[in-house]
């Protein structure tokens, strides 16, 4: 009698060699854990050094300056919520309406001008394309403090010292780089059946971009935005040069942390402090899985 085997029948039997590709190495397995448990090790580590000054900050913030001095790891008595109105008649009210004026300016203008710039590098070939690219690629490792000086003297031949048109170009010019290499990278991963079928249907170049492309790369302005957000909230050395008669947000505090050495009004101080922290760690919670799409979407195109 004649025994017949399908083809699917011969790949279930359990060889020697079958089996020792599919034997579990043990080496392999304690490799993997070691680095998990590394890894996770300093990701807490890393979280901690993070989140203990965020929450011992705003904590002091309603503490009067003899709680934060005398017991500084302890929770006030009674919640002194008059700091912050002490700091905003401080000034920071006025800081604060300056810092979202300039930032919603300068990002807005910056993912405009930026978005626009690196798709027409990433899908247009022409002379010079990847001389401009490197340009810009060169630009992120430029040291704004080697441009601080010219730059003045630019911002004020052009009568835009202590404006806010005048800041929130220089925030342009200052986050172009790594908006055009990032989002470069972005649009070179969408398809571009899509662009040709939407030209062919009579689009013009321009409404394939904001009708078509634009679209579909939300998640990576959503993410590139966050960066330039946070970037522009927490940038002190352009204003402090370019803008001193209209400060924003950190040389506000800056200029509050200079004046306790003689006021000694601490809560005020930390409550400034929490007003410069919490908008923006508030719109990253907000927005923190676009972000993560936006920078793994690229890879996984």
């Amino acid at each position: 009698m004649t025994v017949t085997t399908r083809p699917h029948d011969a790949d279930d039997v359990d060889t020697p060699e079958k089996s020792r590709r599919s034997a579990p190495h043990p080496g392999h397995d304690s490799g993997d854990t070691a680095v998990n448990v590394f890894s996770h090790t300093v990701l807490i580590g890393w979280s901690i050094l993070v989140l203990v000054p965020f929450i011992w900050a705003l904590v002091a913030a309603t503490k009067t300056s003899r709680e934060i001095f005398g017991s500084p790891w302890s929770l006030p008595e009674s919640p002194q919520w008059s700091n912050f109105a002490r700091a905003w008649d401080k000034g920071v009210g006025d800081y604060l309406l300056n810092s979202i004026i300039v930032v919603t300016g300068g990002v807005l203008l910056t993912m405009l001008l930026g978005s626009m710039t690196a798709y027409v590098l990433a899908r247009y070939e022409f002379r010079g394309n990847r001389v401009i690219y490197y340009f810009f690629a060169a630009g992120m490792m430029f040291p704004v403090f080697l441009a601080i000086v010219p730059l003045f003297f630019v911002v004020q031949t052009l009568g835009l010292l202590s404006t806010y048109h005048g800041l929130i170009l220089v925030y342009t010019a200052y986050s172009l780089p790594f908006t055009v290499f990032f989002m470069h990278s972005f649009f070179r991963t969408l398809p571009t059946e899509i662009a040709e079928a939407a030209v062919m249907d009579g689009c013009s170049h321009s409404a394939v971009f904001f009708r078509v492309m634009l679209p579909m790369a939300r998640p990576g302005l959503l993410s590139i935005g966050i960066f330039n957000v946070l970037g522009q909230w927490n940038q002190f050395v352009l204003p402090s040069f370019l803008s001193p008669e209209k400060p924003v947000l950190a040389q506000g505090i800056a200029q509050l942390l200079a004046s306790q050495r003689y006021e000694g009004d601490w809560g005020a101080l930390f409550a400034a402090l929490t007003v410069a922290m919490v908008p923006v760690v508030v719109v990253y919670l907000v927005f923190y899985r676009q972000v993560q799409a936006g920078l793994t979407g690229g890879t996984l195109k």
